[in-house]
């Protein structure tokens, strides 16, 4: 399978001013992420709120341009393209959004909201634009004559169909998806899930999924990357870090998800709030809030490294959390 995109350090700092009299701060919300998507593939990406998820996200849909690092698309740089190819580009990534009704136009037909990337983007005619846009809607489960509907004529999970049926109209590589299901009901979420699914097998597509949710990360997910103030703490294959977390911070988000606790993993329970992007801890960021941390923690910052299958950022990776450690 070849690789849709490829992320290497990928890094977002923001200047944030404080005022006529204070000097300005960097705010750093991504801290050096790297990873890879193959065709078929998904990488969920998982965390706390203000971990950083919706920046990575961003910039891998190119709305922003990274402080640091390469990001490449189809074989092409992302960050720097040739001017050729920067629309071809910005069709081969597409976003899904949390709001499905947020994220439609409450103004048009249904028709025309599919309809409008093929008319700035393409050649096509008219007639060929509406019958792209009629098959697309039966692709995801909807009728053709929806497309002369609004938006707010339909259930929250037939809005989230028609979302996902625009991101497709420019047949891209990497589908973006945000939070796609978190505002739906869980019986229609499952749905939803099964048509990404289906939808991935049948074009190849590549997912980078954020999630909050690990039951849905469990399902849709084939690698996962486990991210918390803008640094990974572990990554690697859904299975194994579902079945024997080896960070202590992984083991607590699992612990904190009814029915997928990984088993033979102590309960973690986290104290405190997440620590400000600003002021973030010395060392490990996460040793302000880890139950193990260690003077080694909280003076030296671990380097992702490899263990077992997977990449963890931790001094004592795979030594803490298991039942009857001594750590």
């Amino acid at each position: 399978m070849s690789v849709v995109v490829e992320a290497k350090s990928l890094r977002q700092v923001y200047t944030i001013k404080r005022g006529m009299f204070r000097e300005s701060a960097k705010l750093q919300a991504v801290g050096g992420i790297s990873f890879a998507i193959e065709e078929g593939r998904t990488l969920a990406v998982v965390g706390e709120s203000g971990c950083g998820k919706s920046t990575l996200a961003r910039m891998v849909a190119l709305i922003e341009k990274p402080t640091e690092g390469t990001l490449t698309l189809c074989g092409v740089d992302a960050v720097n393209p040739p001017g050729d190819r920067t629309r071809y580009l910005r069709q081969s990534v597409q976003l899904v959004f949390q709001n499905p009704y947020g994220s439609l136009n409450p103004r048009k037909k249904v028709g025309t909201v599919l309809e409008d990337p093929l008319a700035i983007n393409t050649q096509m005619s008219k007639a060929e634009r509406a019958e792209k846009s009629r098959a697309m809607l039966a692709q995801v489960g909807l009728r053709p004559e929806h497309a002369n509907r609004y938006p707010h004529m339909f259930s929250g999970g037939q809005r989230q169909r028609i979302a996902i049926a625009r991101a497709l109209m420019l047949n891209p590589k990497l589908l973006v998806a945000d939070e796609p299901v978190s505002a739906l009901d869980v019986s229609i979420q499952a749905q939803v899930l099964n048509l990404l699914a289906d939808l991935q097998e049948q074009f190849k597509l590549a997912y980078l999924f954020i999630s909050h949710d690990l039951a849905v990360v469990r399902y849709i997910a084939h690698e996962v990357l486990v991210m918390y103030l803008g640094h990974v703490m572990e990554q690697g294959p859904k299975e194994s870090i579902f079945l024997r977390p080896a960070h202590p911070y992984t083991q607590a988000l699992l612990a904190s998800t009814p029915g997928i606790g990984a088993q033979h993993v102590q309960r973690i329970v986290l104290k405190g709030e997440l620590p400000s992007p600003l002021d973030p801890p010395s060392g490990c960021v996460f040793s302000s809030r880890c139950p193990y941390a260690t003077d080694l923690c909280r003076s030296e910052r671990p380097l992702p490294q490899p263990f077992e299958d997977r990449i963890v950022a931790c001094h004592y990776a795979g030594q803490v959390g298991s039942a009857g450690s001594n750590a």
